[in-house]
C-alpha cells in the first residue's frame, strides 16, 4: 500500500511541490465567520511535530480550509509567475514548494481519512471537492507565465551551480509541467481541464462503491454448523461482526480487499466457500448503485484520450516514462520472463490439490473456492504445520512492539514510546514517539491496525506532516491494516502473513521518517511507484530472522517461544502455494496492463468481464481456479489508487528487496553498521537522488532476480 498500496505502500507525492499532484481531490465551501476563527486547519497544529488536532477536527471545517486554502496558493502562484524579476531557482522553485502550506495541512489530514475512516459525511466531501480539486491543479499546471519561468530555468539549468537534489527537483518538476499539458494548444488543455475533471469524479465513485459493496456483501451465515473448521476466536469474532451490524445470534463473514478471503483455508463446507469466494469475487459486477464496471471503461477511455493528447500511445507509456522501469514493454518482458516457472510450479500444486481432492472422496472439479481449502491441507501434510497452531505464538501486540519495534531498534537504533497525550482520530488508533539513536525526538507514528466499516481494504502508509528542512518540519506517519480485532477480552492472534504485513508497512513508515531532505515534494516515500515497494518489503523476511522471531513469537498462554521445528515447517511450507500466489499477481498485473494500453483506435470495450477474460487468454495467465488477485471491478489499485499501470511494482520493487535482504544477510545481518549504510544511502535520500543511483551506491551492484526466485520458492 504506500500504499500503499496497496500493501500500501504508498508514494503520494512525486515531482513538482508534490502536494500538487494530489491536488485533484479538493474544492471549495462556505462557512460563518464564527467556523473561520475556529478552523484548526487555519493556523499550525500547536501538539508535538504539528499533529493533526484531532480533538478539534470537525467535517465542517474541511471545506472552508480547503477553499481558503487554493485560494491563498492561486495567489502565490499569481505573485511567482508575474515576478517582475528575472527567474531564479529561489524565487521560482523554492518558491513553488513552499506555496500552499494550508491546502498541504488540510488535505494531507483528509485523505488519510478517505481511507481510514470514509464516514458518510467524509464522502460526500469527497464526491463534492474532487473536481474542483482537479481545476486547481490544472490552474497552476497549465499557467502559462509560470511554466516560462519553469522552462527558462530548466534550459538553463547547467549554468545555475545547483546540487544534486536541487537539480533533480528542477529536472523532475519541467518533466510534471510537461506531462500535465503545459505545451498543448489552448483548445487541447481545454479538454485536459475536462478529462481532468470527469477523472478524479470517477475515481472517488470507484472508491466510494468498492467501500459501500464489501460492506453490503460480507456474508450472513445463520447456523455456526457451518462455520465448522474456523478457530473458536474467528467464529467469536463473526459473531460480534454480526451483532455490529444487527444480526446478534448469527455470523458475519467480513471481506477482505483481495478476490481469496482468508476464512477460505479453514472452512469445510463447501457450498460456504462458494458463497464466499462470489461474494467476494464479483464485487462491483452484480448491477445496482455499487456496479464499477461503466466506470471502468470510462477510466479507460478518458485516460487513453489524455495520454495520446500528450504525445504517448496509450496511459501505459505515459505512467511508466517516470517509472524505473521507463517503458510499457521492459515491464511485459520482466512478467514474461517468469512466466514459465510460475506456471510449471501452479501446475505441479494443482496436481498435488488435485490428488488430495480425489483421495478424500470428493467427486468435483477444482475451483477457486477450493484451492485455498486443499491447499492448506497439502501444506499440513508435506510439512506437518498447523496455520492455528502458529497463529498461537503470533500475537498481535508481541509481533508489533517485540518483534517490529524490537527489529528497528536493533539495526537503527530508535525506540518507540507510546503517548497517550495526542488525539487520535478512532480510539483503535495508537500514538508512538520515536526516538533516533541519540535519544533525539525522531518522529511520531501512528498505528491504525483493526478492521471496521469505515476503512478500506488492504493495508498502507501515509503521512500527516512530511519531514523537509525548507519548512522545518518533522514526520508524522501513520501505518494502516485490517486486521480482525479479537472480541474483548481475548487476544487478537494473527497469521503469518499479517505479521509480515506489520513489518511491510513499517518499512513504509521508516522511509518517511527517515527522510532528510530539504525539499517537501522529495520528503520520504517521494519515489516512483517501482521503487517506492523496495524498502517495505525488503522487511519482511526480517520476521522470521531468528533474532526476531525469538523475541517476540511466544504462545499467548505459555509463553512458551516458538519451537525451531515449527518454524522450520513454518518455512517450508512458506514457499508452498507460491505458484499460486504469484500467478495470481500475475494475472493482475497483466489485467492492468491490458486496460491501459487501450488506445482511441481500439474497438471500444462493451462488457467489462469479458474483456478481463480475453486479456488474461491473452496474456496465457487464464487458469479457471487462479483467478486474479483482483478482478477489474474491486481493481482500486489502479481505478481510484496511485498504481494505474503500475501494479506490477511490487513484483519489480521486490527483486530489490530479495537481493538487499540477502546482501545485508551476507553483511552481519541486522547490525547499527548495516542499519547506518542502509539508512544514509537509501531511507534518508527520498526522492532527491535518482533511485537506481541510490541502490547502486548502497549495494555496490545493480539487483538480479536470483533473489526473487529463491524468495518464492521458484528457483
Amino acid at each position: 500500500m504506500t500504499h500503499t498500496n496497496n500493501r500500501s505502500g504508498r508514494s503520494y507525492f512525486n515531482g513538482i511541490a508534490a502536494f500538487l499532484a494530489v491536488a485533484v481531490i479538493f474544492a471549495a465551501g462556505a462557512c460563518s465567520p464564527q467556523a473561520d476563527s475556529m478552523n484548526p486547519f487555519f493556523e499550525e497544529s500547536t501538539l508535538p511535530y504539528g499533529a493533526p488536532h484531532f480533538d478539534k477536527i470537525k467535517y465542517e471545517h474541511y471545506m472552508p480550509a480547503f477553499e481558503r486554502g487554493m485560494e491563498e496558493q492561486l495567489a502565490e502562484i499569481d505573485e511567482i509567475a508575474n515576478n517582475p524579476e528575472d527567474p531564479t531557482f529561489e524565487n521560482t522553485m523554492v518558491a513553488l514548494e513552499l506555496s500552499g502550506e494550508l491546502l498541504e495541512r488540510v488535505q494531507l489530514v483528509f485523505f488519510a481519512m478517505t481511507s481510514s475512516n470514509a464516514t458518510s459525511d467524509i464522502q460526500d466531501i469527497q464526491s463534492e471537492i474532487s473536481p474542483k480539486l482537479a481545476a486547481h491543479s490544472d490552474n497552476i499546471y497549465l499557467n502559462s507565465a509560470l511554466f516560462e519561468r519553469v522552462r527558462s530555468l530548466y534550459e538553463n539549468r547547467k549554468n545555475l551551480d545547483l546540487d544534486g537534489p536541487s537539480m533533480k527537483l528542477l529536472e523532475d518538476s519541467h518533466r510534471s509541467f510537461v506531462r500535465a499539458g503545459a505545451m498543448l494548444t489552448d483548445e487541447q488543455q481545454s479538454r485536459i481541464r475536462e478529462i481532468n475533471e470527469e477523472l478524479s469524479s470517477l475515481t472517488t465513485r470507484f472508491q466510494r462503491n468498492l467501500l459501500e459493496e464489501t460492506n453490503k456483501s460480507a456474508v450472513l451465515v445463520e447456523n455456526e454448523e457451518e462455520l465448522d473448521g474456523l478457530s473458536s476466536s474467528r467464529i467469536a469474532t463473526a459473531a460480534e461482526a454480526a451483532k455490529d451490524r444487527g444480526h446478534e445470534g448469527k455470523w458475519l463473514l467480513t471481506l477482505s480487499n483481495t478476490t481469496r478471503q482468508p476464512v477460505l483455508t479453514s472452512l469445510h463446507n463447501r457450498e460456504l466457500r462458494q458463497r464466499v469466494w462470489e461474494a467476494s469475487a464479483f464485487r462491483g459486477a452484480r448491477g445496482g448503485d455499487y456496479d464499477n464496471r461503466e466506470i471502468i471503461k470510462r477510466l479507460t477511455e478518458l485516460r487513453a484520450e489524455r495520454a495520446e493528447m500528450l504525445g504517448y500511445e496509450n496511459f501505459a507509456e505515459f505512467a511508466i516514462e517516470t517509472q524505473t522501469a521507463g517503458n510499457p514493454q521492459n515491464v511485459l518482458e520482466m512478467l514474461d520472463s517468469m512466466l514459465p516457472a510460475v506456471i510449471s510450479k501452479t501446475e505441479e500444486e494443482a496436481d498435488q490439490i488435485r490428488d488430495l481432492i480425489a483421495s478424500s472422496g470428493a467427486n468435483h472439479s477444482l475451483e477457486p473456492w477450493d484451492w485455498e481449502y486443499y491447499a492448506e491441507k497439502v501444506r499440513q501434510n508435506l510439512y506437518q504445520v498447523d496455520e492455528d497452531e502458529i497463529r498461537n505464538y503470533f500475537e498481535f501486540n508481541n509481533v508489533l512492539q517485540d518483534g517490529a519495534f524490537y527489529a528497528m531498534n536493533l539495526r537503527h537504533g530508535i525506540t518507540f514510546e507510546e503517548r497517550d497525550d495526542i488525539p487520535v482520530y478512532h480510539p483503535d488508533v495508537r500514538v508512538f514517539e520515536v526516538f533516533d539513536s541519540n535519544n533525539q525526538p525522531l518522529a511520531l507514528f501512528y498505528a491504525d491496525y483493526f478492521t471496521r466499516d469505515t476503512k478500506r481494504g488492504g493495508a498502507w502508509m501515509t503521512s500527516f506532516v512530511r519531514q523537509n528542512h525548507l519548512r522545518g518540519t518533522q514526520p508524522v506517519v501513520v501505518n494502516v491494516m485490517n486486521i480482525p480485532k479479537a472480541s474483548d477480552g481475548e487476544p487478537t492472534l494473527i497469521s503469518y502473513g499479517h505479521a509480515t504485513t506489520i513489518l511491510h508497512e513499517l518499512g513504509h513508515g521508516i522511509h518517511g521518517m527517515f527522510s532528510d531532505v530539504t525539499f517537501p515534494s522529495q520528503s520520504g516515500t517521494s519515489v516512483p511507484r517501482d521503487f517506492v515497494e523496495f524498502p517495505s518489503t525488503f522487511e519482511e523476511d526480517w520476521t522470521v530472522y531468528d533474532q526476531v522471531l525469538q523475541n517476540f513469537a511466544r504462545h499467548h498462554e505459555t509463553g512458551e517461544v516458538i519451537p525451531s521445528e515449527l518454524v522450520e515447517k513454518m518455512l517450508e511450507a512458506n514457499t508452498f502455494n507460491q505458484g499460486f500466489d504469484t500467478m495470481e499477481y500475475l494475472a493482475a498485473t497483466y489485467l492492468d496492463m491490458e486496460w491501459h494500453t487501450l488506445t482511441s483506435g481500439d474497438t471500444p470495450v462493451e462488457d467489462v468481464l469479458e474483456f478481463e477474460q480475453q486479456a488474461l487468454e491473452r496474456a496465457g495467465v487464464d487458469i479457471s481456479y487462479v483467478p486474479p488477485r483482483y478482478t477489474s471491478t474491486i481493481f482500486a489499485h489502479v481505478f481510484s489508487g496511485g498504481y494505474s499501470a503500475a501494479y506490477y511494482a511490487y513484483i519489480w520493487s521486490e527483486i530489490l528487496a530479495a537481493d538487499a535482504f540477502e546482501f545485508m544477510k551476507e553483511s552481519g545481518g541486522l547490525t547499527r553498521e548495516n542499519g547506518e549504510h542502509y539508512r544514509n544511502t537509501i531511507l534518508s535520500r527520498g526522492g532527491s537522488v535518482d533511485p537506481m543511483e541510490m541502490y547502486i551506491e548502497f549495494r555496490g551492484q545493480e539487483p538480479t532476480t536470483d533473489a526473487l526466485l529463491r524468495r518464492r520458492g521458484l528457483k
